[in-house]
């Protein structure tokens, strides 16, 4: 194992009975990194984030950190801090001795507890809130002290569940720049697990996506975004437009895909796909082009436009396009110029870089 590597799962898997939960699971984790484990649920996400923090063994293979095995390794001797959603904070004691308990588990001395229950109130900016209890905060400032709990004994890895799934659409925002801003002042490696692609996409340096117990791809959002591995990656992260066709041409300068319903679509090479195999065809909304701008595509045609919405920023299309009726276009328009309407007949197309082509 190198050193920019702290974790490994190698071969695991985790059973429950005759039922498979996760299967034969092969991931590094980069040291440093912040690397989110998405997926619907019952996809084996949590029960993989379960596993490294000694809450469940696996039922085959082996898990590695700092380069050991911890394989039998109880959770409070594997240096690792875990956040849940439901914040698990003492009601009981202050907002400062909540900090201090796994520091006095630990049996640091007093003067170190005290630095560190400070410095970690001040990481989260809740200094004046020392002496409250948790009830006496909000939904917000409870995950935070569970945060600061965390990291308050220097883990090597913070493990967090789901832990803004019970904030409101805005607190949970403002806390997703507020945890990728404190990985970035800690630089301490973060695993976190969600089934929200947004919420993976915005904070993560990679994100391993999960179904059925299986990753499927573990890659930077971006690549996650414009290069899935598969259909599942290619329609859950994110919103696509799908067509399902045949390979009849494919080389170095690029591949040609005949759809069921006679569309020919060119793009970018596909290594891999031969002359013959059947596949989808995925297109981003936000990638196609409407009017003047989609002169110069490769892939264009004349439609009419069935449905219009305004949506301020801009115009969601619906065409019913030959194979998917409800294909989708998201048209931005500017000035004083009248956005397509239904009924209107337009040019549109797209770019040989803006199909994503995988395996049916």
């Amino acid at each position: 194992m190198t050193d920019d590597i702290i974790g490994r799962y190698e071969s695991v898997s985790k059973s429950y009975g005759g039922l498979t939960v996760v299967k034969d699971l092969d991931l590094d984790i980069r040291r440093g990194e912040f690397l989110s484990l998405l997926g619907p649920s019952g996809s084996g996400k949590t029960t993989t984030l379960m596993m490294l923090a000694g809450l469940q063994s696996p039922s085959s293979g082996h898990i590695f950190l700092n380069g050991r095995p911890i394989d039998g390794i109880p959770p409070h001797r594997r240096n690792i801090g875990v956040v849940f959603q439901n914040y698990a904070l003492f009601p009981h004691m202050t907002i400062a001795e909540n900090l201090a308990y796994p520091l006095k588990a630990r049996r640091l001395p007093k003067p170190e507890i005290a630095r560190r229950v400070q410095r970690g109130l001040e990481m989260v900016k809740l200094h004046a809130f020392a002496q409250r209890r948790p009830t006496e905060l909000s939904g917000g400032q409870q995950q935070r002290v569970a945060l600061a709990r965390a990291l308050v004994f220097e883990p090597s890895v913070v493990l967090l569940d789901e832990p803004l799934g019970a904030l409101d659409r805005q607190l949970r925002e403002t806390m997703q720049l507020e945890l990728k801003q404190l990985h970035r002042e800690t630089g301490v490696t973060m695993v976190y697990v969600t089934h929200d692609q947004a919420e993976a996409m915005t904070m993560s340096d990679r994100v391993a996506v999960f179904n059925d117990g299986k990753l499927l791809q573990c890659a930077p959002p971006r690549e996650i975004y414009d290069r899935p591995e598969s259909a599942f990656v290619a329609e859950f992260v994110g919103e696509n437009n799908r067509l399902v066709g045949t390979i009849v041409a494919s080389g170095e300068d690029g591949c040609t895909v005949k759809t069921d319903t006679g569309l020919v679509i060119r793009s970018r090479p596909q290594p891999g796909l031969a002359v013959g195999a059947s596949v989808f065809v995925y297109l981003r909304p936000e990638r196609v082009l409407v009017g003047p701008a989609a002169a110069s595509c490769e892939n264009r045609y004349v439609v009419e436009v069935a449905d219009a919405i305004f949506l301020g920023d801009h115009t969601r299309l619906r065409i019913d396009l030959p194979g998917n009726p409800n294909f989708t276009v998201k048209h931005n328009f500017f000035g004083d110029a009248r956005p397509p309407g239904p009924a209107d007949r337009i040019e549109f197309g797209w770019t040989t870089r803006a199909p994503q082509v995988v395996a049916t």
